[in-house]
């Protein structure tokens, strides 16, 4: 492929209308942008469009792999055990504990990551299980 510079070699052009540039540039819409690549030769260039195409980049990248789901599983616990204290903390100030509660609940609730530790699964495992006690215990209390 060869790459050819300007075809003239004279001073460049002013702009014909404000908003657009010599060359065929313009910050105008798809019709103009279109409609000055066809007169400067070069075809129109579109981006993917619409929330398909975003969607279907988005599975091409998230394809994670095992550090990654081991990451994600790590944050899992640690957020749990954050919400946990955040739990025994508002016990002991003898507060309402609707919003620790209910970050715990929805804590609980995210799909957790399949690691390939079985350290780390047995861990979380622990992790997952206090905080469902914890939910028993204050569904039993409101009962």
């Amino acid at each position: 492929m060869k790459i050819q510079g300007p075809q003239s070699s004279g001073p460049a052009a002013r702009p014909t209308r404000p908003g657009q540039a010599a060359g065929g540039f313009s910050l105008g819409g798809a019709a103009s942008a279109s409609a000055a690549g066809a007169k400067s030769g070069v075809a129109g260039l579109s981006g993917p469009t619409g929330v398909a195409s975003l969607m279907a980049l988005q599975g091409v990248e998230g394809v994670e792999g095992a550090v990654e789901r081991r990451r994600r599983a790590i944050r899992r616990g640690h957020r749990q055990l954050d919400r946990l204290e955040a739990l025994k903390l508002a016990h002991l100030a003898g507060q309402a504990d609707a919003d620790a509660l209910g970050a715990l609940s929805r804590t609980g609730a995210e799909d957790r990551p399949d690691s390939e530790d079985p350290g780390l699964n047995a861990v979380l495992d622990q992790v997952d299980l206090r905080v469902a006690v914890e939910l028993a215990k204050a569904a039993a209390a409101r009962s």
